[in-house]
């Protein structure tokens, strides 16, 4: 017998015994139709919402394409499409539930027009961090809601870490007041585009390829994007003068990648599998860079380019944060989906603070004593 027989032998038993062992009520499988898909090659595109290899983001995708790849033993590849190679930015979610690409990769606020209950999944302006919000979708149900509202797209979702807390953003001029934001064409996302036009603002849902020139052309009067590392590679600090901080609108948002339900489901466990871990470790490297690297740009943009960064005053945050509470109930009244993700959001971050203030807040507060 030859080593290839032997081979497709030894998976047919594998495969026979797994199925046995969680004791599938599946008939026999067929040895020639084991063989064949044991021999069976995938080549999938992924489309992402960033320019290609962006610091971060962008290499969050390919290197899950390399993890894959690497992990199925070179029978699944996969080509990742940036920013309109082959469907523009804010299209991607559409392109995955159609089947034009199988994976996409971006964050669920980017689908508000479609799915408004996808922005819990993301992040919310005053609400959890990355790390909380994490631990809710892996270890507080929010996972099992947030797949079954994509049930109807054809989507599966899988997260794909976080970024952190991250900056107010990029301004042509100071932000003192509520009453700066009147008329303020800015780029934000999510739930903080009503937030802004609650003060008289301009809200702009745009891809970050473009930022830079409608920062300079006047398209936009402000915006922002991640924190110093994505802020610094887009060159942002040449072009507005205010840099500010914190992040309120987003405290950690997660990313996450869609899988085309259909072609997902028609995989072979284990290759499932592999694209779960991989997605999964990609989101942890991402997390990780963006920890080590906004640190390093932070410092550049303040030593090398002049900027200082300037906090939001706090009683503007107050009033932000009392608006940002308003909206949050406006989303959460708008069908039985979203008042279900919202009391699940709610129920686990009321839980996870007692925690927090004996634990990570407290020892902030002791270390800067």
């Amino acid at each position: 017998m030859s080593l290839r027989n032997i081979s497709i032998t030894i998976y047919t038993l594998v495969v026979s015994l797994l199925l046995q062992a969680c004791g599938s009520d599946s008939p026999p499988a067929d040895a020639g139709a084991v063989a064949a898909e044991s021999q069976q090659f995938y080549e999938w595109k992924l489309a992402t919402t960033w320019p290609k290899n962006f610091p971060a983001l962008g290499r969050a995708p390919e290197i899950f394409a390399e993890k894959v790849e690497a992990m199925s033993n070179g029978r699944m590849k996969i080509r990742v499409y940036g920013d309109g190679e082959l469907v523009p930015a804010l299209e991607v979610f559409n392109a995955v539930s159609a089947g034009t690409a199988e994976i996409g990769h971006g964050a669920a606020y980017y689908w508000k027009g479609k799915v408004p209950e996808a922005q819990f999944f993301t992040v919310l302006p005053f609400g959890m961090n990355g790390h909380e919000m994490q631990s809710w979708i892996l270890y507080g149900g929010g996972l099992e809601l947030w797949e079954e509202l994509y049930v109807p797209f054809n989507l599966i979702p899988v997260p794909a870490g976080t970024t952190g807390v991250q900056m107010g953003g990029w301004f042509n001029k100071e932000i003192n007041s509520k009453e700066d934001f009147q008329g303020l064409k800015m780029r934000i996302p999510g739930l903080a585009q009503d937030i802004l036009s609650r003060l008289g603002g301009v809200p702009v849902n745009m891809p970050g390829s473009e930022l830079f020139t409608a920062l300079q052309t006047g398209v936009l009067d402000a915006t922002e994007w991640v924190g110093p590392y994505n802020d610094q590679a887009f060159g942002l600090y040449e072009i507005a003068e205010y840099y500010y901080y914190p992040g309120w609108h987003e405290p950690g948002a997660v990313m996450e990648f869609l899988f085309n339900k259909e072609q997902f489901e028609a995989l072979p466990f284990y290759l499932q599998e592999v694209l779960r871990t991989a997605a999964a470790a990609a989101g942890v490297e991402m997390t990780n860079e963006f920890t080590a690297r906004n640190a390093l740009s932070l410092s550049d943009l303040e030593q090398t380019h002049g900027i200082t960064p300037r906090q939001f005053p706090d009683d503007l945050l107050q009033e932000l944060n009392t608006i940002a509470q308003e909206e949050i109930d406006k989303l959460a009244n708008l069908s039985s989906a979203a008042a279900e993700i919202h009391a699940s959001y709610r129920e686990f971050e009321q839980s996870i603070r007692a925690y927090q203030d004996v634990s990570e807040e407290a020892y902030v507060r002791a270390r800067n004593l």
